[in-house]
C-alpha cells in the first residue's frame, strides 16, 4: 500500500490512469465500480460487462456516472475508451480483446464462464485480477501456466481473505518467522444451509442467496483455503480442515496445533469458528532463533512455540483496486498458484441423492464443498467441486458422500474440463481411467 498508492498517484499526475474492465456486475462488483470511480486517483473503470445490461448500467449509476454507453463490438469499446466514455456491453469477450484496457477484474465465481473470459483476456496479454476462488480452486494453477507464457499477471486479490492472508503470511516470512498455519475466521458452519434457509439474510444485504449459501455451508471457506494453500504449499491437517470451534481470542488458540505435525506438512490451511477478532483471518509462525523468540516474548506475543498474528477485519471491493495497480504497476501478484495444487475442494452430498438427477451449482441445495489434500483427491478420483454443476448422477449417494468422477457423467464440451485434464498432464499427473483425458 505504501508503494501502491504513490505509484497510482503519479498516474493521476501524468493523466495516465490505469484502464480498468470488470466482468460481473453483482453486489460485490457494485462496490468495486464505486470505489474505483470515486476514491482511486490514477484508475479507471472504463467498461463493465454484465449478461443483464441493465445491471451494468447500475454499477455506474450507483458511482454517480448517468452517461455510460452500451456497446457491441471491440471497435465501438475501443471507441468509448479513446474518448473517455464509460461502456457497459452484454459481451465479456470485448472487454477481453480491446485495447485501451490494462487488466480485469473477474467477479462472476463461475467456473465455466469465467474460465472463458480468463483465458481470452490471456491471450489478448490483459492481466487479470480474480474475485473467483471458485476458478482459482479448480484450475487456477494451468491458468497460471497460460499467463505466465504471455507474460501477465493472473492473481487473487486483496481484501478478500485468501488475499489478507497471504499479505500477512508475507509479512511473518519476511521478518523471520517459519508460517505454519494460515486460518480464516467464520461466524458460521453449517454444510446444509441451502438458499430457502439463507434467503433472509441474503434478502437483509441485498446479496444472492446462492452465495450466501456457499459461506454459510463451506464451500466458499474451502475454495478459499484451497487457495491459499496453492500459493504456500500449505496441506489440510484432515478432510475438510479442523476447523475448531473457539469463543476467544484467536491468541488462545496456538495451543490448539501440534508443532510437529504442522512442520511435518509443511504447515495447514485452516479455519475457527466464532473466534475473535472476526471476520478476520490469522497466521501462525515459530522461530528457531531462542534470541528472536526471547524478543518476541518481550513484545507480546508469548513464549511460543508458535505465535499468533492476525489482521481482525477484511475490506473485500475496498481493496480489490490496490491489486489491480500491484499487478500492472509493480507487477506483483496478491497470490497465485505456486505450482500444481496441493489442496483442492471435493464434491459431498448435501442430501440423499438419487441416480438420474443433474447436480445443481455452489451454494445451491444438493452438494457442498471439503478441502482435501491433492495428493488423495488423485488416488481417489475424487470430483473436484468446481466441476459437478451439470454432471448426472449415476448411482443413489447418501447424504455427506464425497463423490467421485465414478459416480457421475460430465457434461460434454466443457473448457474447464479440459484445461483441468490439461493442468493435471501438465504438472505429471497421470488421469485414471474414469478421469477426463488430458488435451493438447
Amino acid at each position: 500500500m505504501i508503494i501502491v498508492d504513490r505509484a497510482l498517484q503519479a498516474r493521476a499526475e501524468a493523466g495516465n490512469p490505469v484502464r480498468v474492465g470488470m466482468i460481473g456486475a453483482g453486489f460485490m462488483g457494485r462496490g468495486i465500480a464505486n470505489q474505483i470511480i470515486n476514491s482511486v486517483p490514477g484508475m479507471e473503470l472504463v467498461a463493465i460487462f454484465n449478461r443483464d445490461v441493465d445491471k451494468a448500467m447500475r454499477a455506474y449509476r450507483e458511482a454517480g456516472i448517468d452517461d455510460a454507453k452500451a456497446v457491441q463490438t471491440v471497435s465501438g469499446l475501443e471507441a468509448a475508451i479513446a474518448a473517455g466514455q464509460y461502456a457497459v456491453t452484454d459481451d465479456a469477450m470485448l472487454l477481453c480483446q480491446a485495447t485501451g484496457i490494462d487488466a480485469l477484474i473477474e467477479v462472476t465465481g463461475a467456473v465455466e464462464f469465467g474460465a472463458h473470459v480468463v483465458m481470452k483476456a490471456i491471450a489478448h496479454r490483459k492481466h487479470v485480477i480474480m474475485m473467483n476462488a471458485e476458478l482459482d480452486g479448480t484450475i487456477g494453477p494451468i491458468l497460471k501456466v497460460y499467463a505466465d507464457r504471455a507474460g501477465v499477471i493472473l492473481s487473487a486479490c486483496d481484501g478478500d481473505q485468501p488475499g489478507v492472508q497471504m499479505n500477512l503470511y508475507r509479512f511473518v516470512k519476511s521478518i523471520g518467522l517459519t508460517p505454519l498455519v494460515c486460518g480464516n475466521i467464520k461466524g458460521l458452519q453449517d454444510p446444509y444451509r441451502n438458499p430457502t434457509t439463507q434467503a433472509g439474510f441474503a434478502q437483509r444485504w441485498g446479496q444472492n442467496p446462492c452465495m450466501v449459501t456457499s459461506f454459510a455451508d463451506g464451500t466458499k471457506i474451502s475454495f478459499e483455503q484451497a487457495i491459499v494453500a496453492n500459493a504456500t504449499g500449505m496441506q489440510v491437517a484432515q478432510r475438510g480442515m479442523l476447523g475448531y470451534y473457539h469463543d476467544g481470542h484467536v491468541d488462545e488458540m496456538t495451543n490448539k496445533y501440534d508443532l510437529d505435525q504442522l512442520k511435518a506438512l509443511g504447515g495447514i490451511v485452516d479455519y475457527a469458528v466464532g473466534a475473535k477478532p472476526g471476520p478476520g483471518v490469522y497466521v501462525f509462525g515459530t522461530h528457531d532463533d531462542p534470541k528472536q523468540r526471547h524478543y518476541l516474548n518481550l513484545y507480546k506475543l508469548g513464549e511460543g512455540p508458535l505465535y499468533s498474528f492476525y489482521t481482525p477485519y477484511h475490506l473485500c471491493h475496498f481493496e480489490v483496486p490496490l491489486s489491480v495497480a500491484r499487478a500492472v504497476l509493480c507487477q506483483d501478484p496478491v497470490m497465485a498458484p505456486i505450482a500444481g495444487a496441493v489442496v483442492e475442494v471435493v464434491t459431498t452430498a448435501k442430501i440423499d441423492l438419487k441416480a438420474g438427477e443433474t447436480l445443481d451449482g455452489i451454494g445451491e441445495y444438493m452438494t457442498y464443498g471439503q478441502c482435501e489434500n491433492a495428493d488423495v483427491v488423485r488416488s481417489q478420483n475424487l470430483l473436484p467441486m468446481g466441476l459437478a454443476v451439470g454432471c448426472r448422477l449415476k448411482r443413489d449417494l447418501p447424504k455427506d458422500k464425497v463423490l467421485t468422477y465414478d459416480d457421475v457423467e460430465l457434461p460434454t464440451g466443457r473448457l474447464c474440463d479440459q484445461l483441468r485434464a490439461e493442468q493435471e498432464a501438465y504438472f505429471g499427473i497421470q488421469p485414471t481411467a474414469k478421469s477426463p483425458v488430458a488435451v493438447a
